[in-house]
């Protein structure tokens, strides 16, 4: 991969405290005095790696990451309680204040592109931007593809995430490992969270990718991966149906760009396609030879372009 900037260190780092008992890992690398732009990472419940700073050009920006409640660094690990969009939101708009940054440019992918436009619709002021990839509006149709209908592209990977659960349960895969996930047996929630984090890892590129899904699998990010989407999903992410697309009229008048791969297995093209004839006011870009991982060489790309072309000119035109 050699269109990403090179590896940078934090400058800062520290642990947002929060009115409950979760405790928000932060950090921010690049310039100081860069346009200040936040990295929402998926999953729910992925964290944040290093590599993901590797997007911005650190002489023009400044970059924050963060960790989501129960996710990465960010304490306690796996914990559900408290844990909804609407905490998330709040979080994000607590850390702009307490970095005393008045507006910012921000960048989601996968469940990230659905908290960036959750928190963009909630807080339009604070967004200078968004750059958006493999979109995910979390609607019903869109969970049970990921769960089921994902089989006639991964049969193989669907088949093992389905034959983990007794023949008799496999009707309701959500149901099912959700029950597991929340055990608070090792014994029977960490091998379910690794069917389930296997599973995504290996839909989630073009081609085989091993050490994506040696990350995901590793027994901490198995955990809180898995055990919070399904906590999400069984609440449809804690926001009204569809509201994502009925409330894009609060953020038409923000640049935004929508980078989406033609293959991507996980959120399938039919909801970038949805939001982009939704939104004709942003930059729809779909790139032709790539699934749904970020680090994709043509999404990497165009995610980096799109960035640099921001810090150029304050939109993606």
């Amino acid at each position: 991969m050699t269109t990403l900037y090179p590896p940078i260190t934090p400058y800062a780092s520290g642990m947002m405290d929060t009115s409950g008992i979760h405790r928000i890992y932060w950090e921010t690398s690049g310039n100081p005095d860069g346009i200040p732009v936040l990295f929402v990472h998926g999953g729910p419940g992925s964290g944040t790696s290093p590599r993901q700073r590797q997007f911005f050009d650190p002489a023009r920006y400044r970059i924050v990451l963060f960790d989501q409640r129960g996710s990465g660094r960010s304490t306690p690990h796996g914990e559900l309680t408290d844990n909804t969009t609407p905490h998330l939101i709040a979080d994000m708009d607590a850390l702009r204040c307490e970095l005393g940054i008045d507006s910012w440019l921000v960048f989601g992918g996968s469940w990230g592109s659905t908290l960036a436009l959750a928190y963009a619709e909630a807080h339009p002021e604070r967004c200078r931007g968004l750059v958006l990839r493999g979109i995910f509006l979390c609607r019903t149709s869109e969970i049970d593809w990921f769960l089921d209908g994902i089989r006639a592209i991964f049969p193989e990977a669907q088949r093992q995430l389905a034959e983990f659960i007794p023949a008799a349960e496999r009707g309701d895969l959500l149901t099912a490992y959700h029950q597991r996930l929340l055990n608070p047996d090792p014994a029977i929630n960490q091998p379910a969270a690794h069917q389930w984090a296997t599973f995504e890892a290996s839909c989630s590129t073009l081609l085989p990718n091993p050490e994506l899904v040696s990350a995901f699998c590793s027994d901490k990010t198995a955990l809180s991966l898995s055990r919070i989407e399904a906590h999400y999903f069984v609440n449809n992410i804690f926001l009204p149906d569809n509201s994502l697309l009925a409330r894009l009229d609060c953020i038409r008048a923000i640049p935004a760009i929508i980078v989406q791969g033609r293959y991507d297995a996980v959120c399938p093209i039919v909801s970038a396609d949805e939001l982009a004839r939704a939104w004709p006011e942003a930059r729809y870009v779909v790139v032709p030879d790539a699934g749904h991982s970020a680090f994709e060489p043509g999404i990497a790309r165009e995610l980096i372009a799109a960035c640099d072309r921001f810090a150029k000119t304050g939109g993606f035109d």
